[in-house]
């Protein structure tokens, strides 16, 4: 079976030389009975992480890089798991702040149990969080209100670590609009009220400090998806991806 991961990023020079070593000796000790590839998926740098990529991929078996001349995480991503053959696409943020522990058992999920959709929570029972109080209180406050538009059960929308299976690409992944931060929240909405199965999976997680994330803009942005998604579930617009 066929894992991609894919590490969607923006100027991160300094950070790659330090996270895709350790993910590759990761993946290789406790993902070698999947024929896993690790992506670099370039959201338009403009500084030397095309060249650190390329000697990446010098250096290491089984890392690509995917250059993009447009910005957009949920762009990044979406290019990266179509252009991809693989039976699972996953992703996860180039300063590794989830604990890698949680991939194995996410992937698993997927590749033998029958879920469709894994992600990372750092909400539920079992999650080990450090992060800013403010941090804390957006991120309960805006999975809060997912779950009151639309009554789901996942517990955690944005955590930078997810994976799909090759059914999801195909069928949900094209109508997803967003091509920014509400990709994940879209994806996993749709997903969940369309009949697909979630896997959520406990973490640990760090808050990077040098984030690129507009706190003030991204929420902004989520709310306006939030409730563009719901006047398309009210219009019906999703009923032919339910899952059979």
């Amino acid at each position: 079976m066929k894992i991609l991961v894919t590490i969607p990023v923006y100027n991160e020079e300094r950070a790659l030389p330090v996270s895709i070593p350790v993910l590759h000796r990761f993946l290789s000790e406790h993902m070698s009975a999947y024929d896993w590839m690790i992506e670099i998926a370039d959201n338009a740098s403009i500084d030397k992480t095309p060249e650190v990529s390329r000697t990446l991929v010098g250096e290491f078996d089984r890392v690509q890089y995917r250059r993009l001349e447009q910005k957009g995480r949920g762009r990044a991503l979406k290019q990266s798991w179509t252009g991809s053959d693989a039976d699972i696409c996953s992703y996860m943020d180039v300063d590794l702040s989830t604990n890698l522990e949680s991939y194995p058992p996410m992937i698993e999920a997927l590749a033998a149990r029958g879920f469709d959709i894994g992600t990372g929570s750092r909400l539920m029972r079992g999650a080990n969080t450090e992060r800013s109080f403010k941090r804390e209180l957006i991120s309960r406050s805006y999975n809060i209100m997912i779950k009151a538009l639309f009554f789901t059960r996942f517990s955690d929308a944005q955590c930078g670590f997810k994976a799909v299976t090759r059914h999801i690409i195909d069928t949900l992944l094209p109508i997803i609009e967003d091509n920014v931060w509400f990709f994940d929240s879209e994806l996993l909405i749709i997903g969940e009220k369309c009949g697909y199965r979630i896997f959520d999976v406990p973490v640990k997680w760090i808050e990077d400090l040098d984030t690129r994330v507009k706190i003030v803009r991204t929420a902004t942005d989520d709310i306006k998806g939030l409730l563009r998604v719901k006047r398309r579930f009210l219009a019906g617009d999703y009923k032919h991806l339910r899952r059979a």
